[in-house]
């Protein structure tokens, strides 16, 4: 580096601490970047590349604006990178040699405290994953702008370490030494997350020992949360981090709470997805998803919160009990429902405010914003306390009024205070008596000076006399050249000449000058300390303003519950600890808000792992089939955050798991197909669900020719059936699966209803008993208004088909039923044929089957029987195509053959 300015070498030796940083270099008024940063930073934010004299060579550079750097930041970690902000950190005017700069603080996507940069209704969380021996796995989340820090620990495989972190939905993922080594975990958090991935290595890591009593300073009672090895490896390895970056105090983050991740229900990215939870499966919107029908919440705290009950619904009884008494309190009560919403309106978020205070980032507004807040609860107390409700009566105990906090910003702060906190104007009179007399000193040099404009008109009897003031020359006297002559000699001493002009003042004028400005200077000065003693004062007191913020975002889910149900006439489901999952017309929570009330057609589910266990539904397209498994899911998934449900009555078994294999995508970035997609969350739904599972399957087996699909999801119902136990809704467009209900003893038919009418087909909506026999394919092609002529075209070979199927002798593939303990056998085309499952079944399907290959053989006999006298040569084609094995050839081949084919018939002659 010696060949660079100095300036340039320490920005070096600074940059080489934050490679992955881009780094804000502090000079004057503005933020310069040098080098590969300066050319990525300028195609980033799209500003001027210039260039710098760094001794040697020239260096690129650019820059933006002390004052607007947070725009610039904002962007930045839009796009998923960090900016280490460097300051100078000593006096300029005092400096010797180059001017000493630190990195304050490093801002990352996980570490965000701008509330410009943050979504009101979000958290904003920042992950860490460390790995043990033997399969073990540990996860921390924080949300610095909450002070949320979360610590929990698995046993499994990657999917469910995946499947845990998808539930926080971080903005960044901080990976250990062990886990950094891992390009495919890597991978599957960028495609599944679209986290920014942060890894660790082993130098940059401090020992166990260093962990153990960073986590002790921070969390007093960490070692509860921290039973175990791998929790206080990745809960120390994030506050570590945390620590690093910020590079100060982090007083609101006090509370570290370990989890047990087997207390909640478990969805998956799937799951999440098509169930459109928190965003809408087309657009990525939150308008359209669950979470934005149910949120009717008054606080930015009670939103975030609900999205947590969402992300993670509970497996106690008890609990959602707890939750549920609440609502019907709330919605049993419209006075109280209506009061309650009304102060709740009243409260600001007091998570954030409180990591601001401790920050100390907070202002004057914000210190009046917890006021009005705080303000806010004895009301919302007193009228708590006064419901019949337990759980609701429980909050409003554990509500901490404050008062202390509240007398002191009363007393303290102006009602309307500035935003700035380094100008005054921000504390009220009577706080501070040296402030007050530095004030009454102002007011009265200022009236002094009003007077004096009056005075020396009078003196003078120049009436355009004026006595102003700028920053630059402070009070003068102005008198316009054309008034000069009138001035007595010697009453005013020049001081500015303009062009009309001329500035005057006097020595009792400039000694008043400096009673008022130094008067200024020190009540700013005065102010801007008061103030900060107070946010010191009440920065000491952030867990309680935590504790009253968890008690009012509690309540506000309640009540919000509460709205919607009444809003929609929800009722509440009862729970059970059984396998029953028993619904009377229910209803798809967010379609029905769409439509609107009234339109939606309701249905009924009942299963249960005795008798009732899969339902097979068939029927045709846009006849309801998936919004009917769709919305037995949202219910089940509703009633356990304890939320009331859209039916007529509801008897709800706890659900460990929901997997969902419903829509068709590809998975283009990660090279899987839309087949793949399905099998793969298919796999995963067999080997993860239990019997208290619920398992959503639509058209599994369709991407893929029609006997390789129908022989997949037989096998995968079987396997269901006799091998995982969980309840299951399996839509299918293979009526020939609706035997099964014959061959399994807990599959039973369903169908979603339709008619035709006058060629045209009405869908009902309605879910029914039995098995459908018809897709109406042509006549959805028709509704969506595919060409007129591609319709007419498609019934004339529908009709052709159906005619050939009825006419020919050969039949449609049987089901074979299926015996896992048995290994499968396989027919003469290579296609597996299942061992029987019992002596019985076996009797009956040895006496139904016909093997696939005497389908086409027998219908090369129709021909040979019916068709005019062949030549030999002809002869010998036909049985060559008769013997053809097509499914097993590749297209290539199957192009060679048929070439041939065409060759022999040439040369052998046509038939007589």
């Amino acid at each position: 580096m010696a060949k660079y300015t100095p300036m340039i070498q320490q920005y070096l030796s600074i940059k080489a601490e934050y490679p992955d940083a881009f780094l804000f270099f502090r000079l004057g008024d503005f933020y310069e970047m040098f080098f590969e940063d300066a050319q990525k930073a300028a195609e980033e934010l799209e500003i001027t590349l210039t260039g710098r004299d760094g001794g040697a060579e020239r260096i690129p550079m650019c820059g933006v604006p002390h004052h607007s750097a947070e725009m610039y930041i904002a962007r930045l970690i839009e796009k998923g990178y960090k900016v280490a902000i460097c300051e100078q950190v000593e006096d300029p005017a005092s400096a010797k040699g180059v001017v000493r700069r630190e990195v304050v603080r490093v801002i990352t996507p996980g570490t965000v405290m701008d509330e410009k940069m943050l979504v009101d209704k979000e958290n904003n969380f920042l992950a860490a994953l460390s790995a043990g021996d033997a399969g073990e796995f540990g996860l921390a989340a924080s949300d610095l702008s909450t002070g949320e820090f979360h610590v929990t620990t698995l046993t499994g495989d990657a999917d469910q370490l995946l499947d845990e972190l998808a539930s926080f939905q971080p903005r960044e993922v901080l990976l250990d030494p062990r886990l950094s080594q891992h390009p495919a975990l890597l991978k599957q958090i960028r495609l599944r997350l679209g986290s920014l991935i942060t890894t660790t290595a082993e130098k940059e890591v401090p020992g166990i020992n260093v962990l153990e009593q960073e986590l002790a300073a921070q969390f007093p009672e960490y070692q509860q949360a921290c039973t175990t090895p791998i929790a206080t490896q990745v809960a120390g390895l994030l506050l570590h981090y945390l620590q690093q970056t910020q590079k100060r105090a982090l007083r609101h983050m006090n509370r570290i709470r370990r989890y047990d991740a087997k207390q909640y229900m478990v969805l998956d990215e799937s799951a999440r997805s098509t169930l459109e939870l928190t965003v809408t499966l087309r657009e990525g919107k939150r308008k359209g998803s669950l979470l934005w029908l149910l949120d009717q919440t008054g606080t930015a705290m009670g939103s975030r919160l609900l999205k947590k009950w969402l992300d993670k619904p509970l497996l106690s009884k008890e609990a959602i009990e707890a939750r549920q008494e609440a609502v019907r309190a709330f919605a049993e009560d419209l006075l109280l429902l209506e009061e309650v919403r009304d102060r709740l309106k009243e409260v600001y978020d007091l998570e954030r405010l409180s990591a601001r205070i401790a920050y100390g980032s907070a202002n004057a507004r914000d210190l009046q914003s917890l006021r009005r807040s705080i303000a806010a609860v004895p009301g919302l107390k007193d009228r708590l306390m006064e419901s019949d409700s337990r759980t609701l009566q429980q909050i409003a105990h554990e509500m901490d009024l404050c008062e202390d906090l509240l007398s002191s910003v009363e007393q303290a702060i102006v009602d309307d205070p500035p935003v700035t906190v380094k100008e005054g104007g921000i504390i009220r009179e009577g706080y501070d008596e040296e402030l007050d007399r530095l004030r009454t000193i102002q007011r009265e040099g200022r009236t002094w000076i009003s007077q004096l404009e009056q005075r020396e008109r009078e003196a003078t009897g120049i009436k355009s006399l004026k006595v102003g003031f700028n920053k630059v020359f402070g009070y003068y006297i102005e008198v316009t050249k054309t008034n000069l002559r009138h001035l007595p000699e010697g009453r005013y001493q020049r001081k500015q000449t303009l062009a009309n002009a001329e500035r005057f003042v006097t020595p009792e004028l400039k000694e008043r000058e400096r009673m008022i400005l130094e008067a200024e200077e020190k009540s700013v000065e005065l102010e801007y300390r008061l103030f900060t003693e107070l946010r010191e004062k009440i920065a000491r007191e952030i867990p309680r303003i935590q504790a009253l913020a968890e008690r009012v975002a509690q309540l506000d889910v309640l009540h919000s519950f509460a709205v919607i149900a009444k809003k929609y006439r929800y009722v509440c489901p009862v729970i059970r600890t059984d396998d029953t999952l028993l619904i009377e017309e229910g209803r798809h929570p967010v379609v029905e808000a769409a439509v609107g009330e009234g339109e939606f057609v309701a249905n009924d589910v009942h299963l249960d792992n005795r008798k009732r266990q899969v339902l097979l539904i068939t029927g045709p397209n846009m006849a309801g089939k998936s919004t009917y498994m769709r919305q037995v899911a949202l219910i089940t998934l509703m009633a356990q955050i304890g939320s009331f449900v859209p039916v007529k009555k509801a008897e709800i078994s706890l659900v460990d798991r929901i997997f969902t294999r419903i829509g068709a995508a590809d998975d283009l970035v990660g090279g899987r197909s839309t087949f793949m997609v399905e099998m793969d969350e298919t796999r995963q739904a067999l080997a993860q669900a239990t019997p208290r599972s619920l398992i959503l399957l639509d058209e599994v087996g369709r991407g893929t020719s029609t006997y390789d699909g129908m022989a997949l999801a037989q096998a995968i119902v079987e396997y269901i059936h006799d091998h995982v136990g969980a309840k299951t809704l399996f839509s299918t467009h293979y009526h020939e699966l609706t035997r099964l209900e014959e061959e399994l003893a807990r599959v039973v038919n369903v169908n979603a209803r339709c008619m035709e009418k006058d060629g045209d087909v009405v869908f009902l909506h309605k879910i029914e008993p039995g098995g459908a026999d018809r897709s109406y394919g042509i006549h959805v092609a028709q509704l969506a208004g595919m060409p007129t002529e591609v319709i007419g075209r498609a019934r004339s070979i529908l009709e052709g088909l159906e005619g050939r199927a009825e006419a020919a002798p050969a039949r449609q593939l049987e089901l074979f039923p299926l015996d896992w303990s048995s290994s499968p056998s396989t027919d003469e085309q290579g296609l597996t044929v299942p061992a029987e499952k019992s002596e019985k079944a076996g009797e009956e399907a040895s006496a139904k089957e016909v093997p696939v290959h005497q389908e086409a053989e027998e219908a090369a006999c129709v021909v040979r029987e019916s068709a005019p006298s062949f030549s030999r040569a002809d002869q010998e084609v036909l049985e060559a195509l008769r013997d053809f094995d097509l499914m097993s050839q590749t297209p290539l081949s199957t192009m060679q053959f048929v070439h041939e084919l065409q060759r022999r018939l040439r040369e052998g002659g046509s038939h007589g």
